[in-house]
């Protein structure tokens, strides 16, 4: 049994759903807990959620590209998409967020600090910006990215299995 799952779908808001039955049906079959496996199927679909909604979709074949790995100690997920100088503010915020949750000893100070700021906005802003938060806090991860030569970003999340 292949302990990898690669995927690539279209930037369509439809597919995510596909995609969460896909990495938990894979998770499932390699005997993870249901706690992993829904916090695994949750990181991926944040993780899709913000490529569809931050990156750039030059082409009509353009794809959001899906890695989940599993090995005997980590999960890796992986979810990379192009972009270009139109999410440079996004990639800055990324980075800043990232760095930001990173600089936590437990990344539930972050999500704590971050839910207290969120619940000071105004009802009619649309940006929670709990996203990344969420993602390192409940899905017990580890968040990273990088921009490559092709303009191609890809955010990775991996979890530590034991």
């Amino acid at each position: 049994m292949a302990n990898s799952m690669k995927v690539a779908i279209k930037p369509d808001w439809d597919e995510i759903e596909t995609v969460r039955g896909q990495a938990s049906q894979f998770l499932e079959q390699r005997g993870l807990s249901t706690n992993v496996v829904k916090s695994m199927v949750m990181v991926l679909s944040e993780l899709v959620e913000n490529s569809i909604k931050y990156g750039s979709f030059p082409h009509p074949d353009s794809t959001v590209d899906i890695c989940l790995e599993v090995g005997p100690r980590i999960i890796t997920t992986e979810v990379s998409n192009a972009v270009d100088e139109a999410c440079l503010r996004h990639l800055q915020n990324l980075d800043r967020m990232i760095q930001w949750v990173r600089g936590y000893q437990d990344p539930f100070e972050a999500y704590v600090e971050r839910l207290e700021e969120v619940a000071k906005r105004p009802l009619h802003d649309e940006e929670s910006g709990l996203g990344i938060v969420r993602i390192a806090y409940e899905g017990k991860v580890l968040l990273d990215f990088f921009v490559n030569e092709d303009d191609l970003l890809t955010v990775s999340a991996v979890r530590n299995l034991t």
